[in-house]
């Protein structure tokens, strides 16, 4: 895979010098959080803020995933940037990449992904926390955004594999939400039907202890959309939530 620039940012990041891969690999930034050593290797995020555009920087050594078209493994961010683009082209919405290289050095496979910033933007896990003192305009608005979110998601074929709290973000407008996903290496397409969106919906509800039935109901009619079996899918849901939390 090519070095990717994304149009946008090129300028920018030629004016700073960082639009190469040593560059961004060579940059002195303070890491966000612990480093990921979880695949043998590390991998680690860095915020990164240039003339009042912010972006996370994300470099990582021998962190590698495998599956039948890799065996021996390719770096995770290359798999989430193929997924970044491929949401890009079904118009999905979610996070945008500005950069993204790897490299092969002796003992190493290295790789840098560079993503926009969602200032301004909050994760569905900090609505969570409060929503109880949220009014029922804003309740309404999140569910219903969350709702047309995976509606867009598995229209378009694809299965998020991670559908959290943490990786929804949303940003308030006048006339309701938006909603985007972030965190989409799991990605893959959606081959099972309803046994797969019900698959990749349950885990945000069993997360979102907080929403009532009433409320759950409300994201599944605005998932659902013209359709009418909201009763069908809260069963399936329910069931396999218990199935989930019996093992």
């Amino acid at each position: 895979m090519s070095d990717f620039i994304a149009m946008e940012d090129r300028a920018l990041l030629e004016r700073h010098g960082l639009a190469s891969f040593e560059a961004l690999w060579a940059l002195k930034l303070e890491a966000v959080d612990e480093p990921n050593t979880e695949r043998g290797g590390w991998s680690s995020v860095y915020r990164l803020e240039l003339d009042e555009r912010a972006f996370y920087l994300k470099r990582q050594s021998n962190h590698l995933t495998r599956s039948l078209l890799h065996p021996f493994g390719e770096p995770t961010f290359a798999r989430e940037f193929r997924n970044i683009r491929r949401y890009a082209e079904l118009n999905i919405p979610a996070l945008q990449a500005a950069f993204f290289a790897e490299r092969r050095v002796p003992g190493e496979r290295r790789a840098v992904l560079l993503t926009r910033a969602l200032d301004g933007w909050q994760d569905l896990d900090s609505w969570l926390s409060r929503w109880h003192e949220l009014d029922a305009l804003h309740r309404g608005g999140i569910l219903r955004a969350c709702g047309e979110l995976a509606r867009r998601l598995h229209q378009a074929g694809q299965v998020h594999g991670c559908f959290y709290p943490k990786h929804i973000f949303l940003h308030e407008q006048v006339d309701g939400f938006e909603a985007q996903l972030i965190d989409l290496e799991k990605t893959r397409p959606l081959l099972l039907g309803r046994r797969d969106r019900i698959k990749d919906l349950e885990p945000l509800l069993r997360r979102a202890r907080v929403w009532s039935e009433a409320e759950v109901r409300e994201l599944l009619a605005a998932y659902l959309g013209a359709a009418t079996d909201v009763d069908g899918w809260w069963f399936q849901l329910g069931a396999r939530q218990r199935h989930k939390e019996a093992r």
